[in-house]
């Protein structure tokens, strides 16, 4: 069995030097050399200590930023859960609430797409909500203020069969793509067009923009499962083992 660092440093020192010289604040420069050169030789010896600490203080960083992130959900529960002004799908009355953060534009928000859906399917009790959070140019904030126009002037249904439609979309949101989508879904174009441009669209960006920034989000996808928080990608796998923990409470 190998030392302790503690023993071994102290071991290699009693050897040459006075044993009240382990005060560390009271070293004079040879105590101090000879106990970092007794560090040295310790870490080439046995440099899996270093990984080991590092795996300590990678888990103690990971605790602490869940910890934070509980405390930004608690403190933003408002308007993460009960903003009226998002899409909410799913299970209305569903045990576990999932909120995500989209942008039409992102690849991994396309990615995840089909795996919310399919959880949302197979679950079957799962509150799901929409945070439109376009930040990747012009054709992200297009897109975004389409869908929310969808949803003041169609309601839920026809917002979620669009929003759909705009996360599948490969060209860029132009108008003449957009007006065509319109009418797939019996939508007035010029309606939704007007609506697009106005000051309740406006503020339900900009309010979404300043929860993330609270929130310290500044990525899509981010899913916010009751008190935790996930910045990025998360596959399928991931949602239903995290939606178990929290259901396993």
């Amino acid at each position: 069995m190998k030392p302790t660092l503690p023993f071994a440093l102290v071991a290699g020192l009693m050897l040459t030097t006075p044993a009240t010289a382990f005060d560390l604040t009271d070293m004079n420069a040879e105590e101090r050399s000879a106990f970092r050169a007794e560090i040295r030789d310790y870490l080439l010896e046995n440099p899996e200590i270093i990984m080991e600490a590092v795996a300590v203080l990678e888990q103690r960083q990971a605790q602490q930023q869940a910890a934070d992130d509980q405390s930004i959900v608690e403190n933003n529960a408002e308007a993460l859960f009960d903003d009226p002004n998002s899409w909410v799908g799913g299970n209305p009355d569903g045990d576990v609430t999932i909120v995500e953060f989209i942008d039409y534009r992102c690849g991994y928000c396309r990615r995840a797409h089909d795996e919310v859906a399919q959880l949302l399917e197979t679950d079957g009790n799962i509150r799901m909500i929409l945070k439109e959070f376009p930040i990747l140019g012009a054709d992200s904030e297009t897109s975004s203020r389409f869908a929310i126009a969808t949803l003041q002037l169609a309601g839920d249904e026809t917002y979620h069969a669009v929003s759909d439609a705009l996360m599948k979309l490969k060209p860029s949101p132009e108008e003449a793509v957009l007006r065509r989508l319109a009418d797939s879904f019996d939508l007035d174009a010029d309606a939704v067009f007007a609506r697009m441009e106005t000051d309740a669209v406006s503020e339900v960006i900009a309010d979404n923009r300043a929860l993330a920034q609270r929130m310290s989000i500044n990525g899509t996808p981010t899913f916010v499962v009751e008190d935790q928080l996930v910045r990025g990608y998360m596959p399928l796998d991931g949602m239903i083992e995290i939606v178990d923990e929290v259901r396993g409470r």
